[in-house]
């Protein structure tokens, strides 16, 4: 199994990156900003960097856009996992056309309203995980399994 990890750099990452006993023993690649904290934490893994800043910003979602095809043609990850910022949305829409499986993690800081990203991504999502059981009003299918933290 391949798997892609895509998000923002920050609290974004660290959420994917916490989840390293998923993916510590599979063939995987980052997409995310090249930002410090991105570079030291991801010093050995393979990386893509990706067009930042990300909220409402067309131009980067149109380059974002077309890095996803260029990134998922070349990679073919046969799964795509993000908690969000906005680079998610291209990852997961084209990854989908590709025949991907999705995972989307709502971020923790949310227990009752919706993120823009998990709005725009939740429909497409095959799993799609929160960490409050209150977020399940806010997406009906969702899976509560509790805080990553």
């Amino acid at each position: 199994m391949k798997v892609c990890l895509v998000g923002s750099s920050g609290g974004h990452l660290t959420h994917l990156y916490m989840l390293k006993p998923f993916w510590k023993n599979k063939d995987r690649f980052w997409v995310t900003f090249d930002k410090e904290d991105a570079r030291s934490k991801l010093s050995n893994e393979k990386v893509y960097s990706c067009y930042f800043p990300t909220n409402r910003n067309l131009k980067n979602l149109i380059k974002n856009t077309f890095l996803a095809i260029e990134i998922l043609k070349k990679e073919k990850p046969d799964l795509i996992i993000s908690s969000g910022a906005a680079v998610a949305v291209p990852f997961f829409y084209i990854g989908k056309l590709m025949g991907a499986k999705l995972i989307f993690i709502e971020v923790f800081d949310r227990y009752n309203k919706p993120t823009l990203t998990g709005k725009l991504v939740y429909p497409i999502t095959d799993k799609f995980i929160v960490e409050w059981e209150e977020m399940k009003e806010v997406y009906p299918k969702a899976i509560n399994l509790g805080s990553i933290f």
